[in-house]
C-alpha cells in the first residue's frame, strides 16, 4: 500500500479522495492555488503545497509544479480526481518516469479512449454495441454525404477529441450537412487543437446511461451497475440516478456483462465508465471516461462499495476487493449537482457563502468542500456540492430527496437548489419519464 498520496485536484473531489486515503491509513498531500489556500481539503490534509496562482494552467494543470510537490513531500502516488489532469496520458507517463504511481489506468488506455474514433473502433472490436456511423474521421463533404445517406438522416457530427458538447452539430437534411461539418470542424479545432470529426446516426429521444466498471489490469473486471444521467443542460449532467428507471434487471445484467467482459479483455486497470445512448431497448456506445466520475456516489450508495478505495487498492497492486458474484444492488439513489449559479439563467455566482447548512438523516450524503464564510472563487467549475440520497426504492428516494432539498441552506450566493426543488415535484421526473432533451425543453417552456 502507498505511504503518501498527493491529490492533484481541488474542491469536493479532493476532499473525497482525502477521506478515502485517511480511512486506509495513508498520509495525504493537498496541492492548491493561491485562490484555494483556505479550502477544506487543504485544511484537513497532512501536508499542503501551493503550486501557483489562480489560473488552472499555472497551478492545477502545471505538471512541473505537481512533480515538485511530490518530491518535496515524499509522496509516492498521485490521485488526479476528475477533470484537470485525470485523463492526461502524458501526465501518467511523466509520473511513471519519476517512479510515482498514477492512480488510474495506463497511459495507453487513456490515449485510446481519449480519441473518440479510436475508442469506437476499440470497443466495437471488444463486442460493445456502437452507434451506426463512419469508421473514422470524415475528410470531405462528398464522403460525408455518402455516409449520411447510408445511415439515414438526421445525423450527428462530433469532434474526435471532443467533449462537453463542443464540436457537435446535428444535420437533419443533406442541405444542412456542409454547414454542420464546417462549424463542427471549426469548433473542434478551436477547443481541442484537432479539427477531426466523424458522423453518427442522430437518435431523437435517447437516454444517457453509463455503466461503472473496475478492472485489475490483469484480465479481471467487474461492473457495478448503471447510472441514468439523462437530465442534462448543454450536454452537462445535472441529476443522476442509479439504477435507471428505464431498465429492467435483465437489461441491466446483459449490458453489464458485455461491458465487464470487454474491460477484462482490454486489460484495463482501475475505475472507468462506459457511456451509452439508449433508445428502443438498444444501447449505443458514445465514449469511455477513464477516471472517476462526478456521479460515482450513487453507485457507492446502491452497492456499498467505495470506488476510491478500489482505485487505490488496484493501483497499489492489491487487485479488486470482490468478484462480480459478490456485488449486490440495494435500493435506489439520486444525486443532484448543486452549482453556484443562477437557477434560471445559469450565470455563475461566485462570492462568499454567509451560511451553509446541509441536510441529514438516514440515506443522506453531501459531498462538498465549502463551509460558512468560504468564498467561491470565480476561476473554476461552479460545482459547490453534491446531494446524494438513497432509499429502499425510487419512491422512498424521491420523498427523501424532497425533504433533503428543503433542509439544504446556502446563503450569500445564488445556487441551483431551487431548480431541483422544482424538478422533484414534476410528474415526468416522478415517473422517470425523461430523455436527454427533457430538461432543456422544460427550461425553455418555463423561462
Amino acid at each position: 500500500m502507498f505511504h503518501k498520496i498527493l491529490i492533484a485536484n481541488r474542491g469536493e473531489i479532493a476532499l473525497r479522495v482525502l477521506r478515502a486515503a485517511k480511512e486506509l491509513g495513508i498520509q495525504t498531500v493537498a496541492v492548491h492555488s493561491t485562490a484555494d489556500a483556505d479550502a477544506m481539503h487543504v485544511r484537513l490534509a497532512d501536508e499542503s503545497v501551493c503550486i501557483g496562482p489562480p489560473p488552472s494552467r499555472d497551478s492545477y494543470l502545471n505538471i512541473h509544479q505537481i512533480l515538485a510537490a511530490c518530491e518535496i513531500t515524499g509522496a509516492d502516488a498521485v490521485h488526479p480526481g476528475y477533470g484537470f489532469l485525470s485523463e492526461n496520458a502524458k501526465f501518467s507517463e511523466i509520473l511513471a518516469a519519476h517512479n510515482l504511481t498514477f492512480i488510474g489506468p495506463s497511459a495507453e488506455h487513456i490515449r485510446i479512449m481519449g480519441d473518440k474514433i479510436t475508442a469506437k473502433k476499440t470497443v466495437k472490436a471488444l463486442g460493445i454495441p456502437v452507434v451506426p456511423g463512419s469508421d473514422g474521421a470524415v475528410t470531405d463533404d462528398v464522403e460525408a454525404k455518402r455516409i449520411a445517406a447510408d445511415i439515414g438522416y438526421p445525423v450527428l457530427i462530433k469532434a474526435s477529441a471532443g467533449g462537453g458538447g463542443r464540436g457537435m452539430k446535428v444535420a437533419r437534411t443533406e442541405a444542412d450537412l456542409a454547414e454542420a461539418l464546417s462549424t463542427a470542424r471549426s469548433e473542434a479545432g478551436a477547443a481541442f487543437g484537432d479539427d477531426a470529426v466523424y458522423i453518427e446516426k442522430y437518435l431523437e429521444k435517447p437516454r444517457h446511461i453509463e455503466v461503472q466498471v473496475m478492472g485489475d489490469g490483469a484480465g479481471k473486471a467487474i461492473h457495478l451497475g448503471e447510472r441514468d444521467c439523462s437530465l442534462q443542460r448543454r450536454h452537462q449532467k445535472v441529476w443522476e440516478e442509479a439504477n435507471s428507471p428505464a431498465l429492467n434487471v435483465e437489461q441491466r445484467n446483459r449490458i453489464g456483462e458485455v461491458v465487464s467482459k470487454a474491460i477484462a479483455d482490454l486489460g484495463y486497470s482501475g475505475a472507468g465508465t462506459i457511456e451509452f445512448l439508449y433508445e428502443n431497448g438498444e444501447f449505443y456506445f458514445i465514449e469511455m471516461n477513464t477516471r472517476l466520475q462526478v456521479e460515482h456516489p450513487v453507485t457507492e450508495a446502491i452497492t456499498g462499495i467505495d470506488l476510491v478505495h478500489e482505485q487505490i487498492r488496484v493501483a497499489s497492486g492489491g487487485g479488486l476487493s470482490c468478484t462480480q458474484d459478490e456485488v449486490r444492488f440495494e435500493g435506489h439513489a439520486i444525486e443532484c449537482r448543486i452549482n453556484a449559479e443562477d437557477p434560471r439563467t445559469f450565470t455563475p455566482s461566485p462570492g462568499t457563502i454567509s451560511h451553509f447548512h446541509t441536510p441529514g438523516g438516514l440515506g443522506i450524503r453531501v459531498d462538498s468542500g465549502v463551509y460558512s464564510g468560504y468564498r467561491i472563487p470565480p476561476y473554476y467549475d461552479s460545482l459547490i456540492g453534491k446531494l446524494i440520497v438513497h432509499g429502499r426504492n425510487r419512491v422512498e428516494c424521491m420523498m427523501r430527496l424532497r425533504r433533503a432539498l428543503d433542509e439544504f441552506v446556502v446563503d450569500g450566493i445564488k445556487t441551483t437548489l431551487p431548480l431541483f426543488q422544482d424538478l422533484v415535484g414534476n410528474p415526468d421526473i416522478a415517473n422517470g419519464d425523461y430523455d436527454i432533451h427533457w430538461l432543456e425543453n422544460y427550461l425553455a417552456k418555463t423561462s
